[in-house]
This record gives structure tokens, C-alpha cells and sequence, in this order.
């Protein structure tokens, strides 16, 4: 079956996807069509009460409402360990725990050096888009703050025990409170503590389908559920549509320019099945190539330490999990006010390395979308990065001694060179569709997110980002969709 054919589709109804196809969908005569693997529901209102709740992170073994995958985070790690991606509306931001800090100046001079200088993904190029998406309830009136965006932000009002200790030990050793993490630039330093501004209002989780529910109505809009995207169809570089499954078959929808925004897992698979990608790789596959690319060849993730103490009132049973964080440099010290284990009584202070040098590696490990691709993390490869997150763990092991009452068992880090026991994770994964010039071997799009070597094609999601970013990506990713979505003007238009 041939559905009705489009001006944009967009494969993905996620954390890019539906911010995008409200602001698509505004434009006078455009028609949008987005699909999604998993559900949709018409209206916020209808949305069920564990995803917009967000005392609740519905990623349980038992969430119908995620995709899994298996990677192996390093070597002499254990053999696996698991990805989590939303696959529903509002995509990750959907299931996550309402962490919404923008990227840093340092990401945004990293970005736009990897482009070569270009100025479109400057720190202040892209502060439009980030103050277009909030609506800051603490500081929407302050500079370089948005006060009518769809996204409400706000920091929590009375932090948990845990959370106070922190800061009250951070504040003492010497580090700078900074009470908006999403200040202007040159207002955040580098190094200091302070609330997680989260993407939730009165006990609501607010992901980007939000953005879907605040636009206006229009009959050019139309968002389906359950629909699997197999391959991009090209007529020969030409984009010309999408292959599908869905419940009742396979199908094909006719569009003028395909938009994928199905995360940086999915979108890089999506690619590959659909031949744009490593030639022989594809070959061995028995995938005819459409165009040779570095398609998930150069992925990032945050390696994160979790030190177990034990220490005062339990760790909160429900979310939101983060209250404030400690920063410095390359690294981000996140003590967690919920339970990671069945005893309460433990608390958890993570230790992340938000700027590795490493890169992972994603690839098909057959054609057929059922199966799930081959991530490889190689965690802690480089010399650099090992370092690097050995200094912050010794420097969260200080604070937690200073912390009146903490009891822990030490872990075993006198060895520099050996990866720890209880190494995993922020689930960040990001830069499978890198951004880059032309010339870049390593890059699969352009600097606004046209896939190098064909036409009508298009990422927008995290997988563009060429740079490990400084903070967790949730806002950084909807800022993708907005700035992006001024340039995805109708083809006509062009």
C-alpha cells in the first residue's frame, strides 16, 4: 500500500521529531507527516498518567515503551550491558528524569570548530533556539531566558537531605554556587555546583510532545504510531519516500524530503538498511549502496562511575532523581536522590566524563530492522580519558568524606589503567550521523543536517552532534529541532 505521498516526512515522533513537526507543520500549505515506531496519543490529556508523571521513570524491564540494546561498554568491562531509548511520543524525553541544562560555550567552540569555524552552531547563534523552546518559571525574565516556550523549566524548590549535603560540602571546599545552570555563557564557569533546571511543571514530566500539544491545530499535521520504517527509498541518490511495517503489512508514503529524527541509535541503523553507509559492510549485508558515509563509525557516549554510600534519610523511592550537580572541567558529579538497589538506605554519587576523547562504533548486524544493531562503547580506550575520570572520582571521594555520617566501602582505583568494576553509562549516545564539511571523513551530515552524498535526506537529532557534550542532551537535542527547523523551508521555497 502507497499512502498519500507528503512534503516532509519525519521518521521519529521523539525528543527532535515533534518539535519539529509543530514548527514544520506551522508553515502555510506545508504538509507533515510523522511516523513512529512506537504509540501516539491525541491529545496531552490522554498521554498515560507513568509517562507524564514524573515521581515515575517507567524503564523497568517491564516498560512496553523503550527500545533496548546490548553494547559492550569497554574492554575488561563485563560482557554487556544495556541501552535504553524512549520509543513513544516525546521519545526519551518522555522517560527520563527531567535533566534540562544547555550544552556549554566550550561545547558550542568544539562544535563549531569541528565545522570549521562555521558560525551557525555558536554559543550565540544557537541561544535563539534554546530561549524559542523554555519557559523558564524561575528566570524566564532574566537575559538570554525564554519566558512563553512550550518546554516549562524549573528547579526543585526543596531539595532532598542528600541533595542539601552536597552542596553544603561542595560550598564549603571551595567551589562557586551557580544558581541558574542555564545562565548566558560567560555567566556559567566551568567549575562549580548548583539545582538542575528539569523539564517539569507541578509533578509533570513535559517532554517535546508538548510542543505538539501547545501548537496550533492543522490539518497539514499528521502523526501515526506503530509504524516500523525500514529503508529510505531513492530514486537513484533522490530521496522519494519510506518503506514501512506496520500491524497490517508493509506499505510505502511518497514524500518530497525525508527528516529522520529516530535517535542516534535508530537513525544511524535507518541509514545503513537504506544503503548509505560503509560499502562493503553493506555489501556483506546484501545491501545495494546508495552512498558511501562514515554512518556510525564515530559515536560518544558519557562513561559514568556510580560510588555507593550510605548516608542519613533513605534514598527517595520515586523521581526525579538529580537535584544539583557538581562540574569541573570534563567532569559532572551527580549525587542521586533515588535508590539504584532494593536497599534504600544506599545512595549513589555518579562520576561522569562529559568530554571523552574515545568513540564508540555502531553496526548492522543484519538488514532486517527486527534485529538490533551492534553498538561496541570502548569506554576508557585513550589514555586521556582514563585519567580524566580517575581525577574525578578521587575528587568525589573527598567530598563524600566530608559529609558528616557517610559510610562507604572504598573502590578499588589505585590502579589508573584498570577499568572500573562498576563503570556504565548516562545513556547520551550521540554523534552516529556526525556533522561535518564536506572533506570531513568522519562526517554523514552537513552543517544543517543534509546527509552528504544524496538528496532529500536529512537527520535531526542527537546523532548530529559532532561533540561529546558537557551536559546531559535533552535540551541541547530540542534546540537541534529549532534551529534546524528555520532552514527546512519547503522545497519549493528554495
Amino acid at each position: 500500500m502507497t499512502l498519500v505521498g507528503v512534503d516532509t516526512l519525519i521518521v521519529g515522533a521523539g525528543t527532535a521529531g515533534c518539535l519539529l513537526a509543530a514548527r514544520l507543520a506551522a508553515v502555510p500549505g506545508h504538509r507533515v507527516r510523522v511516523v513512529e515506531a512506537g504509540p501516539v496519543w491525541a491529545g496531552w490529556e490522554r498521554i498515560p498518567a507513568a509517562v507524564r508523571d514524573a515521581e515515575v521513570m517507567p524503564i523497568g524491564p517491564e516498560s512496553p515503551w523503550l527500545w533496548r540494546y546490548r553494547t559492550r561498554l569497554a574492554e575488561g568491562a563485563p560482557d554487556s550491558a544495556e541501552v535504553l531509548r524512549g520509543r513513544l511520543l516525546g521519545g526519551s524525553s518522555a522517560v527520563n528524569g527531567g535533566y534540562f541544562v544547555r550544552a556549554t560555550a566550550q561545547d558550542f567552540l568544539a562544535w563549531s570548530a569541528e565545522l570549521g569555524g562555521a558560525p551557525q552552531w555558536s554559543a550565540s547563534a544557537v541561544l535563539p533556539a534554546y530561549r524559542q523552546i523554555e519557559r523558564d518559571l524561575d528566570f524566564g525574565d532574566a537575559p538570554g531566558h525564554g519566558a512563553r516556550g512550550p518546554i516549562p523549566v524549573q528547579r526543585v524548590p526543596r531539595p532532598k537531605p542528600v541533595s542539601v549535603e552536597f552542596s553544603t560540602v561542595a560550598g564549603a571546599a571551595g567551589f562557586p554556587e551557580i544558581p541558574d545552570l542555564n545562565a548566558l555563557p560567560e555567566a556559567v564557569p566551568t567549575t562549580g555546583f548548583g539545582p538542575v533546571p528539569r523539564n517539569i511543571a507541578d509533578g509533570t514530566r513535559m517532554s517535546s510532545a508538548a510542543a505538539l500539544a501547545t501548537a496550533p491545530a492543522s490539518a497539514a499535521l499528521t502523526v501515526t504510531g506503530g509504524i516500523t520504517v525500514t529503508r529510505i527509498l531513492f530514486r537513484g541518490t533522490r530521496a522519494v519516500g519510506v518503506e514501512y511495517r506496520d500491524a497490517g503489512g508493509t506499505g510505502t508514503i511518497a514524500a518530497d524530503r525525508v527528516v529522520v529524527c529516530a535517535g542516534a541509535v535508530e537513525s544511524a541503523a535507518l541509514l545503513l538498511r537504506s544503503g548509505i553507509g560503509d560499502p562493503d559492510e553493506l555489501r556483506a549485508l546484501d545491501i545495494p549502496v546508495v552512498a558511501p558515509s562514515p554512518v556510525g563509525k564515530w559515536f560518544s557516549d558519557h562513561p559514568e562511575v556510580g560510588i555507593d554510600f550510605r548516608f542519613g534519610p533513605p534514598a527517595a523511592a520515586t523521581a526525579p532523581p538529580l537535584e544539583v550537580i557538581w562540574t569541573r572541567g570534563d567532569v559532572e558529579i551527580r549525587p542521586y536522590t533515588v535508590a539504584f538497589g532494593p536497599d534504600p538506605s544506599v545512595h549513589r554519587l555518579g562520576v561522569a566524563l562529559m568530554r571523552p576523547v574515545g568513540h564508540g562504533v555502531l553496526r548492522l548486524a543484519s538488514a532486517d530492522p527486527a534485529v538490533a544493531p551492534v553498538l561496541e562503547h570502548r569506554y576508557l580506550s585513550e589514555a586521556t580519558d582514563r585519567e580524566a575520570l580517575w581525577t574525578g572520582m578521587a575528587v568525589a571521594e573527598e567530598l563524600l568524606r566530608a559529609i558528616p555520617g557517610v559510610r562507604y566501602d572504598r573502590p578499588r582505583w589505585q590502579d589508573r589503567l584498570a577499568i572500573p568494576a562498576n563503570l556504565g553509562t548516562s545513556q547520551h549516545l550521540s554523534g552516529t550521523c556526525r556533522m561535518g564539511a564536506a572533506g570531513d571523513e568522519r562526517a554523514v551530515v552537513d552543517p544543517w543536517c543534509a546527509v552528504h552524498g544524496v538528496s532529500g535526506v536529512s537527520v535531526v537529532d542527537l546523532s548530529v552532534v559532532p561533540v561529546p557534550l558537557s551536559r546531559g542532551p535533552a535540551a541541547t537535542v530540542m534546540m537541534v529541532a529549532e534551529h534546524v527547523a528555520g532552514h527546512l523551508t519547503p522545497l519549493s521555497e528554495r
